[in-house]
């Protein structure tokens, strides 16, 4: 799974990837800091299975703090996009290019307007023009593909009658497009794609923009909500945008994550709170109330909720973990797997998931905590521990 981060010039895109990953990135108040993409782990936070047995994971991949186990993916930051980025302006090809593999987007909008689309100083800029043109460069991008070879293309589908979306797929594989995507557009659109040959200019744009929409879903990241007109901004957004919007504070959430990785505070990602283990400078002192004031009103940094939210609802998966009934590894690691699921998956599929041998010889699985049997076709939830028994 990739998730990449979008976004225009200076909107806090690097500090946010830096604060969910602490990789060595540079940040700096100018544009195209970010030139090739920087790529590093992510985190989704879950609750900690073992916690129930009284016990702690030993994770193989990722980390356990307090009761909560943190679970990688793989998160990529691109250079800020600017207006024309899909024709080529600020190198704008190239960075759409390397978000073509990415399952999801997180857009970072800076909230505050106090900086304009290309990151210069200015006064009450509204953030809803930042959103709306990354939008239409993502939504050329598409069209640009499409039409690239589309008269050719429409002529095609029309003497080879159900194949508009293999060949739509097979056009936009780079992409991680695929049959069932391309049909569920034309369901959700009402376009015929065996006429497709007919469609006019915007019945084609209708079709790239809600392809676009459905094979790269986007969740905003609502930055620099400690900056004065930043919440008044926020909900302007939301009454004009129909995403998922979250208020983030992607400064605040570097600051206590360096603090927590240098020992001077006890701090678990997502949380609103964090205890203070070693005694701070003045300087360190302020900083940290002044963290601790908007992460309190706002109930966290947001950098976390982002991450999960990206994860689990709009990429819709869940977290399983396999599970003997004594919770331990041959090595004595106490839950050292958790795997992240498309939801809908079954018991057969996770089986499959954990070794192909285990799904070839599967028999039945068992709840770990009810000790209930299930058999192949079990939904699994988010959450779950299986042990699956083989013949």
């Amino acid at each position: 799974m990739l998730i990449g981060l979008v976004g225009r010039p200076s909107s806090g895109k690097s500090t946010f990837f830096k604060a969910a990953t602490l990789a060595d990135v540079d940040i700096a108040s100018y544009p195209f800091t970010t030139i090739k993409p920087n790529h590093a782990m992510g985190y989704v936070k879950i609750k900690d299975l073992a916690v129930d047995f009284g016990k702690h994971s030993n994770p193989r991949e990722g980390f356990v703090k307090g009761d909560w186990r943190f679970m990688p993916f793989e998160l990529m930051d691109v250079a800020g996009l600017v207006e024309g980025a899909s024709e080529g302006k600020g190198l704008g090809n190239e960075f759409l290019n390397d978000l073509a593999g990415a399952d999801a987007f997180i857009h970072v909008v800076d909230m505050s307007g106090e900086l304009n689309s290309e990151g210069k100083p200015a006064e009450n800029h509204y953030p809803g023009e930042d959103l709306k043109m990354i939008e239409s460069e993502l939504d050329k991008w598409y069209l640009g593909i499409l039409n690239k070879t589309w008269e050719k293309f429409a002529r095609t589908i029309e003497v080879q009658k159900n194949k508009f979306a293999e060949s739509v797929a097979k056009q936009f594989s780079g992409l991680k497009v695929n049959e069932e995507d391309v049909k569920q557009v034309l369901l959700k659109t009402g376009l015929d794609g065996e006429k497709s040959g007919h469609w006019n200019q915007e019945e084609v744009r209708k079709f790239a923009v809600t392809l676009r929409q459905l094979t790269k879903p986007m969740i905003i990241a609502a930055n620099k909500i400690d900056r004065p007109n930043a919440k008044s901004n926020l909900e302007k957004v939301k009454l004009e945008f129909d995403y998922p919007i979250v208020p983030c504070y992607a400064d605040g959430e570097l600051a206590l994550r360096e603090a927590d990785k240098h020992g001077l505070i006890d701090y678990i990602p997502g949380s609103s709170e964090f205890n203070i283990v070693k005694k701070l400078s003045d300087e360190q002192g302020k900083a940290i109330d002044n963290i601790n004031k908007v992460i309190k009103s706002n109930n966290g940094t947001g950098v976390q909720d982002v991450l999960n939210k990206a994860v689990f609802d709009l990429l819709e998966y869940i977290a399983v973990y396999p599970a003997g009934s004594k919770l331990v590894d041959s090595k004595g690691n106490v839950l050292p797997d958790c795997y992240l699921m498309k939801s809908g998956s079954t018991a057969l599929d996770f089986a499959y998931r954990i070794h192909t041998d285990i799904g070839k010889a599967f028999v039945k699985a068992v709840h770990i905590k009810t000790k209930q049997a299930v058999g192949k076709d079990y939904k699994l939830k988010h959450g779950d521990g299986l042990e699956i028994l083989t013949r």
